[in-house]
């Protein structure tokens, strides 16, 4: 808004230029968004106690668990409004990017408010049923990949020698001319195409590989197959942020060390320079990320104030199904979605748990008559509370790992 607002006087009012900068709106993005989350949340908070908005506790023999019995939940509504005002604010409105991560927000948001609203209001601790879960997550899924695949707004860059430009038609190609005189062509890409981690020549198209696997007629089926790819990852990687929101401050902390990862990816792909240098994919128009990433990980930050053990709030799934869908929307339009099993490696193995330990009592209660169970408790942090180790020293840890696995996200870069 201020962005549009600077921009339609020309930047004519004194220090209004520094709004040109996407650095400078990434910065005021995360200041706005902590000042939103302390400040306000406090207030939020107050709030849902008063409406007796309490989170009900079921007793599975957790070291104090039921001193949590009656803690604000639907605290979500505090990430949300700190990461959509300041976007609001700071970010260009008509960036295509900016747009899909908001209604991404809004949109998840909502499925999870249904679903604390139905557990809180209506006493039912069933909450909003899977299924209208999963259809919340399917549109998104479709909303998101559609998107990707047909907006025009949307394409990729990589450079090519200058014989091969000359090969292609006007418009195809843009050149970018450096101080020193050198030129570079960069050859504009809409089909769908994703980095693979670790390879060299780390290009994944979609189009290319249905081609190869199934013959160039399959080809027109490329559309359908990437939007099928985009719901598996958001409804993945949603429900896995859902199962680890279940220690005081373990998503929260998890998901801002992601969506850090995620901003720096999103900055260098987004910035001619420093793609060419890395040597990765250009994203035109993605560098613009940066604010709405700033907003989200000062508002991670600011929740976690309050959401530290011992929680004064609980996020609920108004703020666990809301992450977990923005952090798969963020990777999908960076194109690093084949990343997400390192960066998102807490969630994926909370989800596997939870997997593998419902499988396997099903299938030894069906051979043996009595069902067993790999873990003490599912998901992994109970297993490890029931093995009696303090909460606090849990998410800790699994903090370390979530930065062990950032850090090896980012190294990706050149690591090849």
């Amino acid at each position: 808004m201020l962005y549009h607002l600077f921009d339609s006087i020309g930047y004519s009012l004194p220090g209004t230029g520094v709004f040109g900068y996407i650095s400078f709106r990434a910065a005021m993005a995360v200041f706005v968004s902590l000042l939103i989350s302390l400040w306000f949340g406090k207030g939020i908070i107050r709030l849902l106690r008063r409406m007796q908005v309490g989170e009900t506790v079921r007793d599975l023999g957790l070291e104090g668990q039921l001193s949590k019995q009656g803690t604000p939940t639907m605290g979500g509504l505090i990430i949300l409004s700190a990461t959509i005002i300041p976007t609001l604010l700071f970010a260009r409105l008509d960036n295509i990017y900016i747009i899909l991560l908001l209604v991404s927000t809004v949109w998840m948001g909502l499925i999870g408010f249904l679903d604390d609203y139905i557990k809180v209001f209506k006493k039912d601790k069933r909450g909003l049923a899977g299924k209208f879960k999963v259809v919340g997550q399917v549109g998104l899924g479709i909303i998101v990949g559609a998107t990707v695949y047909f907006h025009p707004e949307i394409r990729t860059r990589v450079e090519i020698s200058e014989s091969l430009a000359q090969q292609f038609e006007e418009g195809d190609v843009h050149s970018v001319t450096e101080e020193d005189g050198t030129v570079h062509y960069l050859l504009n890409r809409k089909s769908p195409n994703t980095t693979i981690p670790f390879v060299k020549d780390n290009e994944f198209n979609y189009s290319s590989v249905l081609g190869k696997l199934f013959g160039n007629s399959a080809r027109q089926y490329t559309w359908a197959i990437y939007i099928l790819v985009v719901i598996f990852i958001i409804t993945a990687v949603s429900n896995g942020a859902n199962i680890t929101d279940g220690l005081d401050g373990l998503a929260t902390g998890t998901s801002a060390i992601m969506v850090l990862t995620l901003g720096i990816l999103a900055y260098v792909s987004g910035n001619i320079i420093f793609s060419q240098y890395l040597d990765i994919m250009y994203i035109p128009g993605s560098g613009e990320l940066a604010v709405f990433i700033g907003a989200l990980l000062g508002a991670c930050i600011g929740f976690l104030w309050y959401n530290a053990f011992p929680a004064q709030v609980f996020m609920g799934d108004t703020g666990s199904l809301a992450l977990g869908g923005i952090i798969a929307t963020l990777a999908i339009l960076v194109r690093k979605e084949l990343l997400i099993p390192v960066l998102c490696g807490i969630f994926l193995v909370e989800n596997l748990s939870v997997v593998m330990q419902v499988s396997y009592f099903k299938w030894t209660k069906r051979k043996y008559g009595e069902g067993k169970r790999i873990f003490l408790m599912s998901p992994l942090h109970h297993h490890y509370q029931k093995k009696g180790i303090h909460e606090s020293k849990i998410v800790s840890r699994f903090w370390i790992v979530g930065v062990m696995l950032a850090v090896l996200s980012i190294v990706t870069l050149k690591l090849r």
